[in-house]
């Protein structure tokens, strides 16, 4: 019997809800789970008390369909989807900041490129390694077998 975490199972969920209420059987497909097993998951997340899990992609989405609509209009959207407007708020700025955020890009380009140097580095200095313990492996069994020719020749 194979073993999830509640992170992974979790994640399977939100695809089922709304809003993105994705078929069982595509979802099953594609991250590999039965569909009675992801039907059950569905059914026990829907009797916990607990608030569901928007993936990014079904928040972002949430964001476009509300921002045209109005006060009254958003708040009847976010009853019918178990959101507060509150929570719909928060994820119209942090898709703002996120979109918004320059120089946290640039800095993370930078931060790349340095971990790819670094990684380049360490993978010479490995394979730098690699061949000096080969050098003195070969070296090792050679001197092996010289001392057991000349072990036996002194024998004699």
């Amino acid at each position: 019997m194979a073993r999830y975490s509640s992170a992974f199972k979790a994640k399977a969920v939100a695809r089922l809800l709304p809003p993105e209420s994705a078929p069982l059987d595509v979802v099953s497909r594609e991250i590999g789970v039965r569909a009675d097993t992801l039907s059950r998951w569905r059914a026990e997340a829907l009797s916990d008390s607990q608030d569901r899990l928007w993936t990014g992609p079904a928040r972002l989405e949430a964001v476009i369909h509300t921002a045209s609509l109005d006060e009254a209009s958003r708040s009847a959207w976010c009853r019918e989807n178990g959101v507060y407007p509150a929570e719909l708020e928060q994820w119209r700025a942090q898709a703002s900041e996120s979109l918004s955020d320059v120089s946290g890009t640039q800095s993370t380009g930078r931060a790349d490129r340095k971990s790819r140097q670094q990684i380049r580095k360490l993978q010479r200095d490995l394979n730098r390694k690699d061949k000096a313990l080969a050098e003195t492996a070969a070296l090792l069994v050679l001197s092996k077998k010289l001392e057991a020719i000349f072990h036996e020749n002194g024998d004699e």
